[in-house]
């Protein structure tokens, strides 16, 4: 891609302060769905075959297990993705050695909370962020918008946006809808958690830059996964053909996008995988090649922390970071639509 070099200055992920072992969400789930979901007993070993041990709610595990109205559920979005997303925010600015006062633009991403004015409005303004900051909601990329808002704020920032500040809350476990004793909602209880994360991107290069950025979507695909509105909120959506897309389509979809800059597979040091659950891996593994190292990192953050959405990547990201042993890494997460993100990093 032509224009300046772009960086990632700062990534820094931020998790609520209720963390809770898989076993204790399992036995919340018997209570809450006994006597209206058949054959509970044996279905709940989805919580011992999800890859999980222990994962971060925004409430503590009562709240869940009461009645609780769309109104309270839009205040607690509100004021606990507003408490991660500045928390990480801050944090992501300290590691890249950057004053508030020279955010040029915040983007935020979220498909669990839907806010006007919108998240990235509260942040600024709890923050002291400057009156000119300019803004950019994203909504509804799902477990891609980790990577493809790392892609949106880099193609900004070469644009000339200046210093932009990524903001990415993802709060799964409000989405809960007691009332639906499906399987699929089962799942969701088994694997989906909660938190935030943000990174801070500018013009200018850096000691990770960000390369190359791109996606593609497969058609036809609409309701492989996402949500569905109903009475009582929304209904995810998650087909089991998921896993099959994944085999298919990951590996031609990553050559494709490596080939635009150069490069094939056999170029990547390391890959960065969203960890959406075993059976996501498992596919990344038999479609990709990939390597055991690059799903190792992708499966111990799923095993602390469950599949946090679009947060789940900058989880994987921010260890990645840490490893010196890597020059050049491609991160990847699959979302709505059904649609596949890239980012290539380089040091």
């Amino acid at each position: 891609m032509s224009g300046p070099a772009v960086g990632l200055a700062g990534l820094a992920c931020r998790l609520p302060e209720h963390r809770f072992a898989q076993d204790q969400l399992k036995a919340a789930a018997a209570q809450l769905f006994a006597g209206r979901m058949p054959e509970l007993a044996g279905r709940l070993g989805i919580f011992d075959r999800a890859g999980v041990r222990s994962r971060h709610l925004a409430l503590p595990l009562a709240w869940y297990l009461e009645a609780t109205d769309a109104r309270e559920r839009h205040l607690r979005f509100l004021r606990e993705g507003e408490r991660l997303a500045r928390a990480a925010a801050e944090e992501a600015l300290r590691r890249a050695r950057v004053a508030p006062s020279r955010v040029d633009l915040v983007i935020s991403v979220t498909s669990t909370g839907a806010l006007t004015p919108s998240l990235d409005a509260h942040v600024a303004e709890r923050m002291g962020l400057r009156a000119d900051v300019a803004r950019l909601p994203v909504h509804g990329l799902g477990c891609a918008g980790g990577v493809l808002g790392l892609a949106r704020a880099a193609a900004l920032a070469r644009g000339g946006a200046g210093v932009c500040l990524l903001l990415v809350v993802e709060l799964c476990s409000l989405a809960l809808r007691p009332a639906d004793a499906s399987l699929t909602n089962l799942v969701a209880c088994a694997l989906f958690a909660d938190g935030a994360g943000a990174a801070v991107v500018e013009a200018g290069g850096g000691a990770v830059r960000i390369s190359a950025w791109g996606e593609a979507r497969v058609p036809q695909s609409l309701e492989v996964m996402g949500f569905a509105a109903e009475q009582d909120g929304l209904r995810l959506m998650l087909s089991p053909a998921i896993p099959g897309l994944v085999r298919r389509h990951l590996r031609p979809c990553a050559e494709r996008f490596l080939a635009r800059h150069g490069l094939a597979l056999a170029d990547i040091d390391r890959l960065a995988i969203h960890p959406g659950g075993p059976k996501v891996l498992e596919a990344v593994a038999e479609g990709m090649g990939a390597r055991a190292s690059d799903l190792a990192l992708a499966a111990r953050v799923l095993e602390r922390f469950g599949n946090v959405s679009a947060v789940s990547i900058l989880l994987v990201l921010e260890r990645l970071l840490a490893d010196p042993d890597w020059g050049r890494a491609l991160a990847v997460a699959m979302g709505p639509g059904f649609t596949i993100g890239f980012v290539l990093l380089e040091r």
